[in-house]
C-alpha cells in the first residue's frame, strides 16, 4: 500500500460552466513532493467536514475568487471581483477543524487572503487602487516566470527552509493582506511592503504564500522546497 500522505485540495469553481476544476500544478507539486492529492467537495455539513478532516493528513487552500469582504466586516467596493460563498463557508469550517486537529495547512494566493481574513485579519480588496501600483502583482503569462522579489524575514520558518534573504516570485493577484491576523506572523514582504508569506506560530505547520509555487515548481527549487516541507509535515 502507498504511504503517501493524503492531502485535501480545495477545488476551484466556475459558475459560468457550473463546475469544479483544478490547476494541475496544485496536484503536481504535491505528488512530486511525495503526497497524494484529492480534490474535496464544497460542503457545509458539520459531520461531513469532520469526516474530511479525519480522512486527510493535510490541506491545500488554493487560489480562486475574491474573498467576500463581509468575512472581515468591510463593504464591497467596485473593484472587488466575483466572490464564492460556497468556498468561504466550506473553507471557514475546514480551517477551524484542521487547526483544532493541528493538521498541516498550506495556503496559496486566495489561500493566504482567506486564512488571514478567517482568523480576524483584513484585506486590500484591490491593491492598485487601495494600496500601491508600484509593483506588478498581477502579471501576464507565462505564469512560471518571476515578476518581482520578496524579502524573507530573518528567524522565520521560510528563512530556515530556504536559507535566503531574497527570492524571485511570480505573482497573479489583485487582493492582499491589509491588517495581519493576531494569530499569524509575516515571513516575507514585497518591495512595496505587501505581506507575501505568513505562518501561524502555534500550529505544527500553517503556512501561506501570496505567489504561485504551483506554476513554478517544475523549474524553481524554492517552490519545490515549499511543497516538500508541507508534504513532509503531512
Amino acid at each position: 500500500m502507498s504511504d503517501r500522505p493524503v492531502i485535501g485540495v480545495i477545488p476551484l469553481i466556475d459558475y459560468n460552466k457550473s463546475c469544479y476544476w483544478m490547476l494541475p500544478g496544485y496536484f503536481g507539486g504535491i505528488i512530486e513532493a511525495g503526497g497524494m492529492p484529492v480534490m474535496l467537495p464544497l460542503i457545509s455539513n458539520n459531520t461531513d467536514i469532520d469526516q474530511i478532516t479525519d480522512m486527510c493528513n493535510g490541506f491545500l487552500f488554493t487560489g480562486g475568487q475574491d474573498v467576500d469582504p463581509k468575512l472581515y466586516s468591510a463593504r464591497k467596493i467596485g473593484a472587488c471581483g466575483e466572490c464564492s460563498s460556497e468556498r468561504d463557508i466550506m473553507e471557514g469550517m475546514l480551517l477551524k477543524r484542521a487547526m483544532k486537529s493541528d493538521k498541516p495547512i498550506l495556503g496559496i494566493c486566495r489561500g493566504i487572503q482567506f486564512i488571514n481574513a478567517a482568523l480576524g485579519g483584513t484585506l486590500w480588496q484591490d491593491i492598485p487602487s487601495q494600496f500601491s501600483d508600484t509593483i506588478t502583482h498581477c502579471q501576464q503569462p507565462p505564469y512560471d516566470v518571476p515578476i518581482h522579489e520578496v524579502k524573507i524575514k530573518p528567524f522565520s520558518p521560510l528563512k530556515d527552509l530556504l536559507q535566503k534573504d531574497y527570492i524571485p516570485v511570480n505573482s497573479y493577484h489583485h487582493q492582499g493582506v491589509r491588517e495581519l491576523s493576531s494569530e499569524l506572523l509575516p515571513m516575507a514582504t514585497s518591495p512595496d511592503g505587501l505581506i507575501e508569506a505568513v505562518y501561524a506560530p502555534k500550529q505544527k505547520f500553517l503556512w501561506a504564500v501570496q505567489w504561485h509555487p504551483e506554476f513554478s515548481y517544475l523549474k524553481d527549487e524554492n517552490s519545490r522546497l515549499i511543497f516538500m516541507d508541507f508534504v513532509k509535515h503531512c
